[in-house]
């Protein structure tokens, strides 16, 4: 079986926010922080989005903040991630929220 050599090839690929995230370590908020840590360093959030989860002991109460540059994710009071927003439109990740 032979390729054609000049058959057109498409090349897909996603955007990573690795190299963003590997640059800006020291301005995002770390696990384990608790909240009212994150306001005292970050400041008061842009957001305060409504809890989920919490109906079941084994299911704990997940707060989500969100901030210009990144959502903070807490389990109960305390930090559990962070996720960077996205910078331009070709990035994979959040969206920034709409306001």
């Amino acid at each position: 079986m032979a390729i054609a050599q000049d058959a057109p090839r498409e090349v897909q690929g996603d955007v990573l926010l690795i190299e963003r995230v590997q640059e800006e370590p020291g301005n995002l908020p770390r696990r384990g922080m608790s909240m009212a840590q994150v306001e005292a360093r970050f400041g008061v959030p842009r957001d305060r989005l409504d809890p989920r989860g919490g109906q079941k002991r084994q299911w704990p109460t997940i707060n989500r903040w969100t901030y210009p540059a990144f959502t903070v994710y807490f389990e109960r009071s305390k930090v559990i991630d962070v996720v960077m927003t996205k910078a331009d439109p070709n990035e994979i990740g959040p969206k920034p929220p709409t306001t």
